[in-house]
């Protein structure tokens, strides 16, 4: 799921909880913070996993998982105002929403097989910012489900320009361009692993 922050906590109930953590940072994060689990918590309801505003705990890595619900992987990203949270029954997820911004060719050749950094770099600034946050999203989230941020390297995971679904590894993902308003990312993996 994803969705612009103001918009979530005009329109679902942010746990009590949720709104005490937030009130501990500046008001930019708070309300990401708060709208991301606002998300998370109405999407585990409409999966029929209602946690009823349990907690939303984080690992020292800062991955976010549910205390007491080994079995549901969860993800939450934001991005300028916008928030995305993923689910995963018996599995890891990652998820990640990206606004684009404005990308140099070093990022590019970093990040992209040298054919498609070569076509971003000839795009117009508004195209290239936007494929590229296409591109961007799917590597952090395969990352992410795998328990890694930028330390997983996202930039080794293969995507290819326009490309909406593929595998890393034991990590499928998919980029649901067309359906969604910013660029957003999801992967997940096999299944959870039997320790945590």
């Amino acid at each position: 799921m994803v969705g612009r922050s103001e918009e979530v906590l005009d329109a679902l109930p942010v746990a009590v909880r949720d709104r005490a953590a937030a009130s501990r940072f500046p008001p930019w994060r708070a309300e990401e913070y708060a709208a991301s689990r606002t998300l998370l918590r109405a999407l585990l309801r409409e999966i029929g996993e209602d946690v009823a505003g349990g907690p939303v705990a984080a690992r020292p890595s800062g991955r976010p998982y549910l205390p007491g619900r080994p079995d549901l992987g969860v993800s939450l990203s934001h991005s300028s105002g916008w928030v995305a949270a993923a689910v995963g029954r018996d599995r890891d997820v990652g998820v990640d929403v990206q606004t684009p911004a404005a990308v140099g060719d070093r990022l590019l050749r970093l990040c992209c097989p040298p054919a498609d950094a070569e076509a971003l770099a000839g795009m117009a600034e508004a195209r290239r910012r936007r494929e590229f946050a296409w591109i961007f999203t799917v590597q952090e989230a395969c990352v992410k489900a795998v328990g890694r941020g930028l330390s997983g390297r996202p930039w080794n995971v293969p995507v290819n320009l326009g490309q909406q679904a593929g595998d890393w590894g034991r990590v499928s993902w998919c980029a649901p361009r067309g359906g969604e308003p910013v660029p957003v990312g999801c992967a997940w993996n096999a299944r959870l692993p039997t320790t945590s």
